[in-house]
Parts: C-alpha cells; sequence; structure tokens
C-alpha cells in the first residue's frame, strides 16, 4: 500500500513559482510511491486550519510548500492539535530563515527529493501565549519590517525589501523598558529589540556561532540588545553583532527554557516573519523536540 503525502501550499509565495513548479514536485513524490493530495491555501491562516483538521494517520507526511510565514501556520495547527506527523519544508520564501539554519535546500526539486530520502530530526518549537513559532518571536527595531513590507514588495527586492522597511522605521524607534524574567536571568532595562530564537540567525542580519546554537537542546537563545548610551555604544553594538562578539557593552545574551515578558502591551511581535499584537505580560516556553523533521542526512546541523 501507498504511503500518503499532503502538500500544503501556499500559491503566493516565491513570486509564485510554486505553480510552474508544482506538477514535478508531485511527481517527484508519486515516484516513491506516495498518494499524494495537495492543499492550496485561500487566505491567511487557512494552513492552521487545515492542518489543525487532520488526524493522526490521515497522512504518513505533511509537505509545507511556502513561505516561514506558512511554515508557522502549520506547525501552529498542529501543535495546537497535538498531531504525531513527520513533516517536510520545500521553501519559497523571501528569508527563508529557518530552512537555512538546517541546509534545506533552496532548489525545490532537490528539496522534494530530501524529504524522500533524508532523515528525520526532532527540532524545539517555542510557544508565545496560545501561538507557536519555529525559528524566533522578536520585538522592537527592525521587527515591523518583516510584516508591514508588501509581498509584491518583497517578491521584487527579496530580502533587501526587509532592509528598506527597516531603514524607513529607525527615525521612530524608541526604546522599551521592559522586565524579563528567565529560569537562568532576570533583567530590567530599556531595550531597543529583542529576539528569543531556536536558529543560526535572526532576521537574515544576526549570525549565531555554531557552537553556541543546539536546535533541539530544549533551550532558547535570548539576544537582547539595550539602549545606547551613546553614539560610541551605539557603534559598538552593531560592530559586535558582525563580528558574531556577543560578550560587548549593550548587549545581552543568554539560554533560557522559559521565560515572562512584562511591560510590552503596546509592543508589536512577529513569530516567524508574521504579526503579533503586544501583552503587558508575555510567556514564552520552549517545548522540547516537539516537531518531527525531514532534513537532508549528510547536512544535519542539529548537535
Amino acid at each position: 500500500m501507498n504511503k500518503k503525502l499532503l502538500i500544503i501550499t501556499n500559491p503566493a509565495s516565491g513570486k509564485g513559482k510554486i505553480k510552474t513548479d508544482l506538477l514535478k514536485l508531485v511527481q517527484i513524490f508519486s515516484d516513491a510511491d506516495f498518494d499524494v493530495t495537495v492543499y492550496p491555501t485561500k487566505c491567511q491562516g487557512d494552513a492552521t486550519i487545515k492542518a489543525g483538521s487532520l488526524n493522526d494517520g490521515d497522512y504518513d507526511r505533511i509537505v509545507v510548500c511556502g513561505g516561514d510565514g506558512t511554515l508557522n501556520e502549520v506547525i501552529t495547527g498542529i501543535m495546537r492539535k497535538g498531531l504525531k506527523c513527520t513533516l517536510g519544508y520545500i521553501p519559497y520564501g523571501t528569508l527563508n530563515e529557518w530552512s537555512s539554519s538546517l541546509n534545506i535546500s533552496r532548489n525545490s526539486k532537490t528539496a522534494a527529493k530530501d524529504i524522500v530520502s533524508g532523515c528525520e530530526l526532532d527540532l524545539d518549537i517555542g510557544k508565545f501565549g496560545d501561538r507557536y513559532f519555529a525559528y524566533t518571536a522578536s520585538f522592537g527595531a527592525f521587527t515591523e519590517a518583516s510584516y508591514s513590507a508588501p509581498q509584491e514588495v518583497k517578491n521584487v527586492l527579496g530580502q533587501a525589501a526587509y532592509f528598506f522597511e527597516g531603514i524607513k522605521s529607525l527615525s521612530n524607534i524608541k526604546p522599551i523598558h521592559l522586565k524579563i524574567k528567565s529560569d537562568t536571568k532576570e533583567i530590567e532595562d530599556d531595550f531597543l529589540f529583542g529576539a528569543i530564537s531556536n536558529s543560526m540567525s535572526v532576521g537574515g542580519i544576526v549570525k549565531f556561532k555554531d557552537s553556541i546554537v543546539n536546535l533541539n537542546d530544549g533551550k532558547f537563545e535570548v539576544l537582547l540588545i539595550k539602549k545606547p548610551s551613546s553614539i560610541v555604544q551605539l557603534q559598538s553594538i552593531i560592530d559586535g553583532l558582525l563580528r558574531m562578539d556577543l560578550d560587548c557593552d549593550g548587549i545581552e545574551f543568554f539560554h533560557a527554557r522559559e521565560i515572562t515578558i512584562t511591560g510590552g502591551k503596546n509592543v508589536p511581535w512577529t513569530l516567524d516573519g508574521e504579526f503579533s499584537a503586544g501583552k503587558d505580560v508575555v510567556k514564552l516556553k520552549n517545548i522540547p523536540s516537539a516537531l518531527h523533521l525531514i532534513v537532508p542526512c549528510d547536512k544535519k546541523r542539529v548537535k
């Protein structure tokens, strides 16, 4: 009996290239003895509804074709339902930050073949209130750019769209006074930016060294940038981020399993590039090894 595979695809991702690639992808899975069902999403949030409507055993594999936002929606649906399933990802978005951390190919046919023959990894997932995120929850400087850049602008300019949108907001950046309490650290200060992540990079700008990130250790990487006291300190912070030196003055970096952030009622967040409204108290929790993902066997980046 053939195995069953469901493709959840966002037709708008990647300049609409999915539409021309889809038959080739279906053929790859069919040749590997999968019975393939394709579900194109109709609107924002539809992928969450679809994934949440499934039951254990409906499909042997669920494959997401789209950007990080579509992936986030599917993961949210899976986590809310408590599904035990194996997930594959064919990235078609602008940044595709999560797939880069896992060395998933940007070539759709290669990614599909890896889903057929790859290895399964258990990866941590973040919980943000009643929502979930695969690789980052962030606030502050440049955060709005990830969800405010129009899709057509992202399609034309690619990653540059995020920088252009971020530059436009620079003059409006105001420090945010927050109390942050985790299982490892407590801090209260004025911050320009914060990211709670499970990724090798944040926003494609801040890169982490391989030695400090483990994608299935049950811990987040927490990066906080304080309000600089002078132009000199601001430059020092920028230099530190570019050099991946997270010990410089003005940067807080630590690992944590659970975090409570107080004071950000009107502060917008982004979860895997998707908008989330701020709350006075935000609780984030790492759910260890919650997602079963197929990745290339020879390129595993999990320790």
